[in-house]
């Protein structure tokens, strides 16, 4: 039986800009609430949730941890995502399958690139959320500013429902709006003796000021409440706590809280605002999906009592246990023993092992209820994204996007006996990680690995060393460039073979024209009156899909593209699938010849930060590298310079920024989209795809 009500379960990942105290939040966390006996460090290499050795070293989180803890009767599962743009997929992941979070904010940055990436992922899913604006003990921190930041870079309504007391040196606790209580830690090192007191006479003015402020945002969002301020009646700690949960989860505002974790002061009323303000799974809306067979829509509500459904959302291989998927329970229960069903890859099997995870820990159970994240042995051919549920009720629930690798580098194992180990090391590591590609270079026959950046690639091969003692070479990093076309045209695809026997007939007529960036690959059937058997048609668009992969210009793969099946004619007796899509490669590249092709470069979002001094040196660099400054402006005394820069002429940046500023300056980087690149640049890239030109600046 369940030990604990639906109602009662929270969801929520902890989400921010890399080294705004994530995972120290989630230590102190574990710590409150009985689950460690002592704090774990980010800085000491200690911390729970940053378990993988590569974690400890850099002292950053690489893969989204899950743990579940206790509060007030409340179960609190708690997925610790990483903040490096690297790891962009850990936290696509798991908001995929939260229901609500916490955005950390830095009380000194504000909000930073990646705070942008991750809130906008979360708007993307609408995933409730809470603001916990940290380190307030250090100098610089200006919470104002943060504040002002959640409007003017995200377009949020914060709710402050809290004032600090004190800052910098000075900052000792906060004062609680909805109950008008003061919550001061003093000096207690360890956070666990802390003063809750009515608020102080020289404080009273404020707190009433800001309180009002917090009321009438909360009943701009509930009539009843909107009704009791408007007649002056006395409104209970109650009825604002429920009209800020109401707000929260239907995503009208964003209440903001106040901490410095690594100081253990804000982390209880933290606890307390994740338990009273964000959602369980039953204030989410029924999980939408389709019927495998039929595609009719199909809903599922958060109850025990409804069919089991669940999505994986992770894929992890374990030294021990091999392949665990990491699961969240939309509805239903299922229990060790019983099938289960995969309902993307048409696969039924048993549930040999069930975990409750904590971290790298782990605890067996014997069932799981709707609300829960689990892990479980994996089924055979499970992958991120796929749906479990019952053969008889099936559903398949909306899977995961995620973006596509941006660099890629050539691989191969230091000796001939590594082959096969590097392989199967590979194969491991992609079924986990759905942004790390492996491919061969069409041109050398190489194997290339694509990733997200450089450190994503070093964490792989460090781990490759370290789990599967597999020794490789790593070439330089290259940008993943890919094509498009710019113009429509049409192409003609035939393959006609006559052998001794039965020949080979296959022949289409295709058009293509260019679709909005991002937009991938779309195929229509304009063909009429059956001029082609149905069963060849989705062989002509196989054969256009193979043909993109290999490119029309330079050998990358062709993206943004729409192509249409026109026409085509077919043999009684010759016609066969492997015609048809030879046919549709054959049209494709014909049609995309004269459809003006041109190379796309991923374009980066740049953020310098740096004293003003050196503001002309960086700009005149940045200038060189092809890139475009969008905007400035101050921050702490620093001066923020937000660029638009091809990834291309950006390897090694990090050493000529800290020439340039004698060190004093930091930057961010994250993917923004691809773009045309000039004519010059094109020319340059196909030479030295020939063999013409030197590789470019690394």
């Amino acid at each position: 039986m369940r030990s604990y009500p639906v109602e009662n379960v929270r969801n929520i990942g902890i989400m921010a800009h890399i080294d705004a105290g994530k995972t120290t939040t989630t230590e102190r966390i574990l710590f409150y609430t009985g689950i460690t006996y002592k704090m774990g460090e980010v800085d000491e290499g200690t911390a729970v949730m940053d378990w993988m050795v590569q974690e400890q070293e850099r002292g950053i989180t690489i893969t989204s941890a899950a743990t579940t803890c206790y509060w007030h009767s409340h179960r609190i599962n708690i997925i610790d995502t990483p903040g490096h743009v690297d790891f962009t997929a850990e936290v696509e992941r798991s908001l995929r399958v939260l229901d609500g979070a916490i955005a950390i904010l830095c009380g000194v940055g504000g909000v930073e690139p990646q705070s942008e990436t991750v809130w906008r992922q979360a708007d993307k899913y609408r995933v409730p959320r809470i603001v916990y604006i940290n380190k307030m003990d250090r100098v610089g921190a200006d919470p104002e500013r943060a504040v002002d930041e959640l409007r003017t870079r995200v377009a949020a309504l914060p709710l402050p429902v809290q004032i600090p007391m004190g800052r910098e040196d000075g900052f000792r606790g906060v004062i609680d709006l909805v109950e008008r209580k003061e919550i001061d830690w003093g000096k207690d090192i360890l956070g666990m003796d802390f003063e809750v007191r009515e608020v102080s006479e020289e404080s009273r003015d404020l707190v009433e000021e800001k309180r009002q402020k917090m009321i009438e945002t909360i009943s701009e969002t509930d009539d009843s409440l909107m009704q009791k301020y408007l007649d002056g009646e006395k409104i209970s700690v109650q009825e604002i706590k429920g009209a800020i949960r109401k707000g929260t989860i239907g995503l009208k505002f964003v209440p903001v809280l106040y901490g410095a974790s690594f100081r253990n002061k804000g982390v209880h009323p933290l606890l307390d605002a994740i338990v009273d303000y964000l959602p369980s799974p039953v204030d989410i809306p029924p999980v939408v999906g389709h019927h495998p067979r039929t595609r009719a829509s199909e809903t599922r509500a958060a109850s025990d009592s409804e069919p089991f459904s669940a999505l994986v959302f992770k894929i992890m291989n374990d030294p021990f246990l091999g392949n665990l998927a990491f699961f969240r329970v939309y509805s239903g229960k299922a229990r060790l023993g019983s099938l289960i069903y995969n309902s993307a890859k048409d696969e039924e099997e048993k549930l040999s092992r069930l975990l409750e995870m904590h971290a790298n820990k782990r605890k067996e159970v014997k069932e799981v209820y709707a609300g829960d994240i689990a892990a479980m042995g994996s089924m055979r051919s499970l992958s991120t994204g796929d749906t479990l549920c019952l053969k008889s009720r099936p559903i398949v629930l909306e899977s995961i996007k995620f973006p596509e690798p941006v660099i890629s580098a050539t691989i191969e194992p230091r000796s001939k006996t590594d082959h096969a180990k590097l392989a199967n090391a590979l194969a491991k590591f992609t079924k986990e990680d759905p942004t790390l590609k492996v491919m061969q270079d069409p041109m050398t026959g190489q194997t290339l690995l694509r990733g997200m950046g450089e450190l994503h690639l070093d964490i792989i091969m460090d781990r490759m060393e370290r789990e599967f003692g597999v020794q490789a070479n790593l070439g330089k990093p290259q940008v993943a460039y890919k094509e498009t076309v710019q113009a429509p045209a049409e192409g003609e695809g035939k393959y006609i073979r006559q052998t001794g026997g039965k020949g080979l007939y296959g022949h289409c007529r295709i058009s293509i024209e260019p679709i909005a960036r991002g937009k991938g690959f779309e195929f229509a059937d304009k063909t009429r009156g059956g001029v082609l058997p149905r069963e060849f048609i989705s062989d002509v668009e196989t054969g256009i899909r193979e043909a993109m992969e290999a490119g029309l210009v330079a050998g990358f793969p062709v993206t943004d593209l729409k192509a249409a099946l026109l026409d085509g004619s077919y043999h009684e007796v010759d016609s066969s699938p492997i015609a048809y899509k030879i046919a549709g490669s054959l049209a494709l590249k014909e049609a995309g010849r004269k459809a003006r092709p041109v190379i796309l470069e991923p374009i980066m979002n740049l953020e310098v930060i740096s004293p003003d001094d050196y503001l002309g040196d960086i700009a005149g660099d940045i200038n060189s590298r092809r890139g475009r400054i969008e905007g400035m402006e101050l921050r702490g005394g620093s001066r923020v310079i937000r660029i638009l820069v091809p990834l291309s002429e950006m390897f090694g940046y990090a050493t000529v920024l800290r020439t340039i500023t004698q060190g004093r300056g930091v930057f961010s980087m994250e993917f923004h989209q691809y773009e045309k690149t000039p004519a010059n640049v094109q020319e340059e890239i196909i030479a030295r795809i020939e063999g013409r030109l030197p590789h470019e600046r690394q």
